[in-house]
């Protein structure tokens, strides 16, 4: 992201822990998105909504010591989903770490969305599992989402 950048200028940070509930350091975390009008800069998207030269809708950073890391981004726009249905803004988010035999893929919505409540993969993850894919909203333009790789509260990851 950049100062030309359109879009919602939004931070959020959080933590990546292990089974036991350790911070896991040097975890490599990963982002995907759609640009503010919902459209990713990939060939493949044909959408007709604009593009943002200003924004490739990636970004990659490790975890620290702590195994704390911070995006800063834009809010992403709402894209098609199965069907046709508009899913609600989101993240696609790639874990990669020491021991893990394959990358873990997640998402991170936004607590205060509506269309949450309408969005078609998230109505596939069962009610009581949903909230480990919901950034809470800490001040405005900041959200904290934490990863727990697996154990109690293990975040929801896709079989992609």
């Amino acid at each position: 992201m950049g100062p030309a950048t359109q879009g919602v200028r939004i931070i959020i940070e959080g933590t990546v822990r292990d089974g036991s509930g350790a911070a896991a350091p040097d975890v490599l975390v990963e982002v995907w998105q759609a640009n503010a009008a919902g459209r990713y800069q990939h060939p493949d998207d044909a959408q007709d909504k604009p593009v943002d030269p200003a924004f490739d809708g990636f970004g990659r950073v490790a975890t620290d010591a702590l195994g704390r890391f911070v995006f800063e981004t834009i809010k992403p726009g709402p894209v098609p989903g199965p069907g046709g249905r508009p899913q609600a803004p989101h993240l696609v988010v790639g874990v990669m770490a020491r021991g893990l035999l394959a990358n873990l893929v997640t998402r991170i919505y936004f607590e205060d969305e509506e269309a949450n409540a309408r969005d078609p993969i998230l109505e596939i993850v069962p009610a009581e599992r949903r909230g480990t894919l919901i950034a809470s909203r800490l001040a405005s333009g900041r959200y904290r989402f934490d990863v727990r790789l697996q154990g109690e509260n293990e975040t929801v990851f896709f079989d992609v």
